[in-house]
C-alpha cells in the first residue's frame, strides 16, 4: 500500500490506483486519477467525519482552491482565525458545517457555487476601483462601463 501524504493528511493509504515509476532521481508515484481520489477523500470527510481536524479542514479548503484569506471572506472571519483553526484544530462547529456545505455543493457541481468560488479565486487578477459608476436606462439602474 502507498501512504498518500502528498494530500496533507497522515492517515490516507492507497491499495491500488497508483504506479511506481523509476526516475533518474529515484522512485516516484503516479496516481491514476488524482482528482477522483481527492474528491473521494473530500466526500468521506464531509459525510462520515463528525469532527474535522485542522489538517482535514485545510485539505477541504485547498480542495476548493481557496486561500485562507478567501475562505475567511466567505466565512466572515479573519485570515488569522482560519490559520489558527488549521494549526490548532479548534474549529467552531459552524465553520466546519459551512465548509462541509461548500464542499458538498462543489462535489455536486452546483454551477452557481462554483462560479462564486472561481470569482473569489480570480479576485487577485483584477484591480478594484473604489469608485463605482452606475447609470439609469429605461427605468433600470446598472453599473456603468
Amino acid at each position: 500500500m502507498y501512504h498518500y501524504q502528498e494530500c496533507g493528511l497522515n492517515n490516507i493509504y492507497l491499495k491500488n490506483g497508483y504506479h511506481e515509476i523509476d526516475t533518474p532521481y529515484g522512485k516516484a508515484v503516479s496516481i491514476t486519477d488524482a482528482e477522483g481520489l481527492n474528491n473521494a477523500i473530500a466526500h468521506h470527510l464531509i459525510t462520515y467525519k463528525p469532527k474535522l481536524t485542522g489538517s482535514e479542514f485545510r485539505f477541504l479548503r485547498k480542495h476548493l482552491e481557496l486561500s485562507q484569506a478567501k475562505l475567511a471572506v466567505l466565512l466572515s472571519n479573519s485570515e488569522q482565525a482560519i490559520a489558527l483553526w488549521e494549526k490548532k484544530s479548534n474549529i467552531p462547529k459552524w465553520a466546519c458545517n459551512m465548509l462541509r456545505k461548500l464542499v458538498s455543493e462543489h462535489l455536486g457541481e452546483n454551477q452557481k457555487l462554483i462560479e462564486i468560488i472561481e470569482r473569489f479565486n480570480d479576485m487577485d487578477r483584477f484591480e478594484y476601483e473604489d469608485s463605482l459608476k452606475f447609470e439609469e436606462s429605461n427605468h433600470e439602474w446598472k453599473q456603468a462601463a
